[in-house]
């Protein structure tokens, strides 16, 4: 009989085996002083686009303000135990109605936790009588989701309505027997490349196939459609999600989430979400939080406009360099370079101690193998000075990129893996 542990001595996994090399700066990085669009890596100062901050209000005094009062008022402990039990408020069903309607919904639910919250919900919706069809590049919180399913389930290719529907002729077939049902799973925008889900065609198909579709819409709530309601506003299509779900972390700089639904349906949720019937309520402090930043999302338009002055200028000036930003509809920019993952590490270090560029590095497993995706997230917090620079950066490694000085700086990294 093996040792359990016998398999994490010899592969530590894809992104483990760099631990020695890259934790501390391309793994696990710290970045110092209040989350802005500037701040500190290893004692310098560098322009950061790797934090989801998008409408900046993670540092903004009224937030800051609010979020104070609130702990002073209530403590990180308030309330104790899960809501069922002895953790529900009124200002906890403040928050879910005012959620529910902006996002133009019957009815809302809290969540602790996106993650977490995502594969409860997948889980409480299906049972082994059901099919799920999903995007083949869904969120590893959707794909451990669908892991807990008894059923079938198939992966359609990304954005690829000719696959969708494909699956959902297979995922017919196997509810005729079994007398299920079939849930779509789709992100409203995809947070590596950017896209948005075709959200309108998936919902069209609802003409010829039977099915419900739960809609990921982290990326796109606060910065997409007119009043920032997400992709389904955006798309013109809000009314044809069955169940949404967005989180607090990424334009309200916050941490929990929320499903929005029918009320039928969010009452059968939150009676059977295990994730939330089993833990701590979201603490009063976050809530009271939430509902300042809602505020702003909704009477402050000027900082999604802002937000997407910054978008607009990072993204055609990257594009205007010649650098491959695939074809993200939102504010995530990708910049897709061809490389191992030695090369990527050489390049990002240029960035960091020469140019004082802080983005996030993205490789396989995340994405497939011998692509580089450097990862900018744009916020309102940002300047044109900010973009200018970036761009300046960015114009200065092609050519390193090109004439291969990374792929020979590489060597160097490449053989300390090898040892």
């Amino acid at each position: 009989m093996a040792d359990l542990f016998n398999k994490i001595y010899k592969d530590k996994g894809p992104l483990g085996k760099w631990s020695e090399v890259a934790e501390g700066y391309f793994v696990f990085p710290k970045l110092e002083g209040p989350i802005s669009n500037r701040m500190k890596f290893q004692g310098k100062d560098v322009i950061t686009w790797s934090v989801n901050d998008y409408l900046g209000l993670a540092n903004h005094p009224e937030v800051r303000k609010v979020d104070a009062e609130a702990a002073a008022e209530w403590g990180s402990a308030y309330p104790m135990g899960a809501r069922m039990m002895s953790g529900h408020t009124s200002l906890h069903e403040k928050l879910q109605d005012e959620l529910a309607s902006f996002v133009d919904k019957e009815a809302a639910y809290l969540l602790n936790f996106g993650y977490q919250g995502m594969v409860s919900t997948i889980d409480a919706l299906v049972s082994k009588k059901d099919v799920i069809v999903y995007d083949v590049d869904a969120h590893a919180c959707i794909i451990d989701g669908v892991r807990l399913h008894l059923g079938q389930r198939f992966t359609y290719k990304h954005n690829d309505l000719e696959s969708i529907e494909k699956n959902l002729q297979r995922a017919e077939k196997i509810t005729e027997q079994t007398g299920g049902g079939i849930l779509v799973i789709s992100e409203g925008v995809f947070g590596m490349r950017g896209e948005q889900g075709k959200l309108k065609e998936i919902i069209a198909l609802k003409e010829k196939y039977n099915f419900r579709l739960l809609v990921d819409d982290a990326h796109g709530f606060g910065t997409l459609g007119k009043t920032g309601a997400g992709a389904g506003e955006e798309q013109g299509v809000q009314d044809g999600i069955d169940v949404y779900f967005a989180t607090f972390a990424k334009a309200l700089a916050s941490t929990g989430a929320f499903i929005a639904a029918d009320r039928e349906i969010i009452d059968y949720l939150k009676y059977n979400l295990r994730s939330q019937m089993f833990a701590k309520s979201l603490q009063m402090q976050l809530v009271i939080g939430a509902l300042k930043r809602l505020e702003m999302l909704k009477t402050m338009p000027e900082l999604k406009e802002k937000l997407w002055e910054n978008v607009n200028a990072l993204q055609n000036g990257l594009k205007s360099r010649g650098f491959d930003i695939g074809t993200t509809q939102s504010c995530v920019t990708p910049v897709y370079l061809q490389g191992s993952i030695p090369e990527a590490m050489a390049l990002v270090n240029d960035l960091r101690e020469n140019h004082g560029i802080f983005c996030s590095i993205v490789v396989y497993p995340v994405i497939p193998k011998g692509l580089i995706l450097l990862r900018l997230i744009p916020t309102a917090a940002h300047t044109l000075e900010d973009v200018e620079a970036t761009l300046t950066a960015f114009s200065a490694i092609r050519e390193r990129l090109e004439n291969g000085t990374y792929r020979r700086l590489s060597a160097g990294v490449a053989a300390t893996m090898e040892k």
